[in-house]
């Protein structure tokens, strides 16, 4: 082949070639700014799509859309004058980032937090291994503000350690090694380098948050009355539970919405429910009244080694100064809880009262007419009633010494006289056996059966206590109120702003009732039952009342008893009236020998109670004058 021929041929394939690749060139060209068009319509396009019935982009929005819950600040609880009975303590509580928080500071994190290192290490790592909730741990709580925790937190943020950080950065594609991938002629494998970075850094993933705890300032004396709030931070009992609508508020919603139009896009929050902070409750509890009540019970109790003791003391309009029980639990320790320590015994029990009923027994008879009450009127007790058997002590006896030795065939001999709808009219008229609607959860009402159900049986047993009626000992304070208003009785009051009824009930007339209190003034006296209960200096009336306790159906004959004292002082125009039971005293003793033991009832068990505690009481009351006549030798207070 000649010289000629050769180049001819090789001019004809560098051509080929040349042209093939002007070609390929120009396709490439051709496919990019296809791309760009179909690319820039797809963006101008993408917000107008749909997903069902919402749009990419209102679809978008939503998923932008954060809320945040404002909590409401529960309520106080406060007694009569301001004095807080439950509040909020403001705390802190330390929350970490496990996966912010560097290994360089956990030593002294630790240090900070006042806990061992291990122990702190072991809480990350359970963490950081566990499936949610990764970002979130609260290491610390109930972090009073003088906490040296906090103080320690302060100092550690103004620490700054050498931290080295490793990052793994992707190596960046070239336009034209995107194009080749998106057209799938080349695969997209990524590249990573390593670089490490040492600065020195403060502490990262440590955060304070705000957190409350009810606190009680004045502990177990009110526990069973307040109640007490749950692990939710609801109310569980008491005042704390029954008006948990109005203490707790309700929680406001915050919602936080993604706004793309403002200049660096920040969360502009809406507010879409407003928060509702829980109102603060008056009660008419005096706190000072309601300490001394309670150091004598709990006095008392322990004394006497009964199984439990409760009282209550009203002021004359039915508002309630003092509600007390123990045991009682101080709520304020969350290490132990009894369901027993928080039971208010003054409204949740029916009991049968016993003897503190005689009084009106004696008022509506002497309302009726069918007794004088004078010192010339005489009641023969010699004789049987039913099963009512006379005691040999006594022959015939005047309506005082009927009530200053609480005898019983004296005040059935006086029922006799009586009808049976009247006295279940009268009972009915005074509140028993009807809710009081101080806190309706709780409150038992007792029980009165309609007479026409009564046998000739439960009219005598009626009368001094027992039978056909049960009440709880706020019932029984209540109907005391008759001698602080004479004859009426006004509803009780236990919330001071509530509106109550101010209508009193009318059960005997004025002149009836300033008798039969002048007699229960005879009472306690050296020669009444009552006589423990005697204050020097004061005028004391009122009744002892002994209750044979009901196990498994039938009245317990080996000593199980409940022992009252109900009563008010002064006698003329009572200021504070007070009503005492406990359940099964076990350790009553002579007065006139401290260590000799005898059968436990309410005069030497209640009323000494009731002593201990008004006494106090009046000490601290200058508006009470005292009586100069009272001076007469009184009892050492056995506790």
């Amino acid at each position: 082949m000649t010289q000629k021929k050769l180049l001819k041929i090789s001019t004809s394939i560098v051509s080929r070639r040349v042209q093939n690749y002007w070609y390929r060139q120009g396709f490439i060209k051709y496919f990019f700014v296809l791309f760009l068009i179909v690319f820039g319509y797809r963006i101008v396009t993408i917000n107008q799509l749909h997903a069902g019935d919402v749009s990419i982009q209102e679809k978008g929005n939503k998923q932008a859309v954060d809320e945040v819950l404002n909590k409401a600040r529960r309520g106080d609880i406060l007694d009569r004058n301001g004095n807080v009975l439950a509040s909020n303590l403001i705390l802190k509580k330390v929350n970490l980032d496990p996966t912010q928080v560097q290994p360089e500071f956990i030593p002294k994190l630790a240090e900070a937090l006042e806990m061992p290192e291990k122990e702190l290490r072991s809480a990350i790592t359970k963490k950081l291994n566990g499936k949610t909730g990764r970002k979130y741990l609260i290491i610390r709580k109930n972090l009073e503000l003088t906490s040296a925790v906090l103080k320690n937190l302060k100092d550690l943020t103004k620490i700054k350690l050498k931290i080295c950080t490793t990052k793994q950065k992707k190596v960046k594609l070239s336009l034209f090694d995107r194009a080749l991938v998106m057209i799938n002629i080349k695969k997209n494998e990524p590249i990573y380098i390593s670089s490490t970075d040492c600065k020195k850094r403060k502490i990262n993933g440590v955060a304070l948050e705000e957190d409350t705890r009810r606190y009680y300032p004045k502990s177990a004396s009110l526990a069973p009355l307040l109640g007490r709030i749950n692990h939710n931070k609801q109310g569980a009992e008491g005042i704390e539970r029954e008006f948990e609508y109005i203490l707790a508020g309700q929680d406001g919603i915050l919602q936080l919405n993604f706004d793309q139009e403002s200049q660096g896009s920040y969360f502009n929050p809406i507010m879409t429910s407003k928060v509702k902070h829980g109102e603060n409750i008056e009660l008419t509890i005096d706190s000072n009244i309601q300490y001394h009540a309670y150091t004598a019970i709990k006095k008392s109790v322990n004394y006497h080694d009964a199984d439990s003791g409760s009282a209550i003391i009203l002021a004359p309009n039915g508002e309630i100064l003092a509600m007390v029980n123990y045991p009682a639990d101080d709520p304020n320790d969350k290490s132990t809880y009894n369901a027993e320590n928080y039971r208010n015994r003054v409204l949740s029990d029916k009991v049968e009262p016993g003897s503190t009923m005689k009084p009106f027994t004696m008022l509506l008879a002497l309302d009726q007419g069918k007794i004088k009450a004078t010192e010339d009127e005489l009641i023969d007790v010699t004789k049987r009633i039913g099963h009512i058997k006379p005691d040999g002590k006594y022959k015939q006896m005047t309506i005082k010494k009927i009530l200053q030795k609480s005898h019983n065939l004296g005040t059935v001999n006086v029922s006799e006289r009586l009808n049976k709808e009247d006295m279940y009219n009268t009972w009915n008229k005074l509140g028993f056996g009807r809710s009081l609607g101080l806190i309706p959860s709780i409150e038992n009402s007792g029980s009165l059966r309609y007479f026409e159900s009564w046998g000739v049986a439960d009219k005598r047993t009626l009368s001094f206590g027992h039978g056909p009626m049960e009440t709880n000992l706020a019932q029984l304070a209540r109907a005391y109120l008759v001698f602080a208003n004479q004859g009426a009785v006004p509803p009780l009051k236990l919330l001071k702003n509530a509106i109550t009824p101010d209508e009193m009930t009318q059960v005997f007339s004025k002149e009836a009732t300033y008798r039969i209190a002048e007699l229960l003034d005879a009472v306690v006296t050296w020669k009444g039952s009552g006589y423990r209960a005697r204050i020097k200096g004061y005028d004391v009336a009122g009744k002892t009342g002994t209750a044979e306790m009901v196990v498994n159906g039938s009245y317990n004959k080996k000593g199980a008893k409940r022992t009252f004292f109900t009563g008010f002082v002064p006698v003329k125009k009572p200021k504070y009236i007070m009503a005492v039971r406990l359940d099964y005293p076990k350790k009553c003793y002579n007065y006139y020998n401290s260590n000799n033991r005898g059968k436990c009832e309410g005069s030497n068990s209640a009323a000494i109670t009731f002593r201990v505690a008004m006494e106090n009481i009046l000490s601290n009351d200058q508006s009470i004058k005292t009586n100069k006549k009272k001076i007469d030798h009184y009892l050492d207070l056995p506790f």
